[in-house]
């Protein structure tokens, strides 16, 4: 969203137009959408205007639409209760010399009192503060105001905090504010900076009068008027009525109280104070969204520093190391020759000793989602490896939140680092789940441990052949003729050709081992990066990616508020 779209729509709209009841319910709720999106991600203090605004509105919409709340705004001397007693025509407000004269607000009710009742509660004028215009004896003469409820507020500038503090209440309630300026003090810097210039976007539902018209020669109340237009459209409250009063001649007011009967009769003050309302609020919401919402965060896939510094908290290295030696020491097992098999099987698997699945104990292999996981023995994490998956982390979050406002961008780093208490043992649970490749025996195991078997056999064979041919001659019995391969005797033949062999077996398959255990490492390391990738996936891109998901609705919420 554009800074100035707010402005942008504001101007392309001014004028007359009404101010459609379920386009001002929708900008509400978009609002309301917006507070949804933004809570718990932005600071409270940020929201204070969006949450007053859409009470306040829901209240006053729930209320009365049939009444108008006027009040008439002014500092000390301006003539402003004189005016409100001078439309009511009675002494209705108490005006005098001494300073503050308004100390309490007053409300006259043309019309029944009944719906405007509800009204004065929720603006908090007491009912011995409330007047009723209207009798028998006036006849049809106040129909035309009939739904205006008039206040007289007390003066903004009195040395009293209090009655600031209830002009400043009032002035956020009421559906059309009366600014009230004397010839003496109409260029006062405080009801200028501090009021007039804060209703730059309410001028749909501000009036200024000058009011003591009467104290001016005729021959420059042009020129104070022209002045005081000056200073309105310095205010950006250009097109603002400016009318010029006067309480004590009856026609100095005709201006006024015409103006009156219009806004009571359009019956829209209320819905244009609120629509101006929500300008406002969605302005000073704007540098809290970024002009375009990022739909993802970037570089966090498998090849990521993310991943990669994950990997290394993990133990990956590690543990791909031990599968490479759990490989070896298997294959040596299968592979072996048969007699020293069984002192290899005294070594320990180097899997084991990280508490990782070791060698199968049977045909199947056990499917590791139906076992209980257990804590590996993974080392832990150095403090250089911490503090490279702290920056990983932080990375993450910068690169989410590099076209963010501050809040959201804070909001993003909070969530990227939401879940690091969980990672240690995710990351653990993820390693120890990990299908490392090793639970099955490859088929060229068998092959080779049967030749194996074959070779020793024949050595045996050969070896027992020979010690019974001994044995024979120890005892004096006739000597065995052995079958000859060539000149050598059979049995010798299959002692040493099965000896060789063996090794030639052996010596054979050991660069095939070591090539597929090498093999085995990296399938283990691609699988054990993509869970741990995983795990940061889930600790912390999903949190960030649900910040961003949020500050998008956020984003769209506050577009849709700003259209009218």
């Amino acid at each position: 969203m554009t800074p100035n779209l707010v402005g942008r729509v504001r101007e392309a709209l001014r004028g007359d137009q009404r101010v459609d009841p379920d386009a001002l319910i929708a900008r509400l709720a978009a609002v309301r959408r917006f507070l949804e999106a933004a809570d718990g991600q932005l600071p409270d203090t940020q929201l204070v205007p969006a949450h007053t605004l859409v009470e306040r509105a829901g209240t006053r919409l729930a209320l009365s639409r049939d009444h108008t709340v006027v009040a008439l705004a002014g500092a000390t001397g301006s003539g402003k209760s004189s005016l409100f007693n001078a439309l009511a025509r009675f002494e209705l407000s108490p005006v005098g010399v001494r300073r503050p004269t308004t100390g309490v607000a007053h409300a006259c009710v043309w019309g029944p009192l009944d719906g405007a009742n509800r009204l004065l509660d929720w603006t908090g004028v007491l009912p011995r503060h409330r007047f009723v215009r209207e009798s028998a004896l006036d006849g049809d003469d106040e129909s035309a105001l009939h739904g205006l409820v008039l206040l007289d507020l007390p003066d903004f500038d009195s040395v009293q905090r209090s009655h600031r503090l209830e002009v400043d209440r009032l002035l956020g309630l009421v559906d059309l504010v009366i600014w009230v300026v004397d010839p003496q003090k109409y260029a006062d810097r405080v009801v200028h900076t501090s009021y007039l210039r804060e209703f730059h976007r309410h001028r749909d539902v501000t009036l200024v009068v000058l009011n003591q018209a009467d104290r001016l020669p005729p021959a420059e109340l042009p020129r104070v008027l022209a002045d005081l237009r000056r200073l309105l459209d310095a205010d950006e409250l250009g097109g603002v009525p400016l009318l010029a009063t006067t309480a004590v001649d009856p026609n100095g007011i005709t201006e006024l109280r015409a103006t009156l009967e219009r806004t009571v009769a359009e019956r829209q003050a209320a819905l244009r104070r609120l629509a101006g309302d929500v300008d406002t609020v969605v302005a000073g919401l704007e540098e809290l969204v970024a002009a375009e919402p990022p739909t993802d965060v970037p570089d966090t896939g498998p090849s990521s520093g993310l991943t990669r510094a994950l990997a290394g908290a993990a133990g990956v290295p590690a543990v791909a190391e031990a599968v490479e030696g759990a490989y070896r020491h298997r294959a040596a097992a299968s592979t072996g020759w048969p007699l020293v098999r069984g002192w290899r099987r005294l070594r320990p698997d180097p899997l084991r000793r990280l508490h990782l699945p070791g060698p199968p104990t049977g045909g199947d292999a056990v499917d590791p989602a139906e076992s209980p996981v257990a804590a590996t023995s993974v080392p832990d994490p150095s403090a250089a490896q911490r503090s490279a998956l702290g920056l990983a982390v932080r990375a993450v979050a910068d690169r989410a939140g590099t076209d963010l406002p501050d809040p959201w961008a804070t909001a993003v780093t909070t969530a990227a680092r939401s879940r690091l208490g969980d990672l240690p043992d995710a990351l653990d649970r993820a390693v120890a789940q990990t299908d490392l490749g090793l639970d099955r025996r490859p088929a060229w195991w068998r092959i080779v441990g049967g030749m194996q078997w074959l070779v020793t056999l024949a050595a045996v064979a050969g070896l027992g052949w020979l010690a019974l041919g001994y044995a024979l001659r120890a005892l004096g019995l006739p000597a065995l003729d052995y079958p000859r391969v060539g000149e050598a005797p059979l049995p010798t033949v299959l002692l040493l050709g099965g000896l060789l062999a063996g090794l030639l077996v052996a010596a054979s398959t050991r660069p095939v081992v070591r090539w597929a255990a090498r093999r085995a490492r990296g399938r283990a390391e691609k699988r054990l990066t993509l869970a741990v990738g995983a795990v940061g996936q889930e600790h912390v891109v999903e949190p960030v990616r649900a910040v961003l998901a949020r500050h998008g609705q956020a984003w769209q919420a506050l577009r849709d508020a700003a259209r009218r």
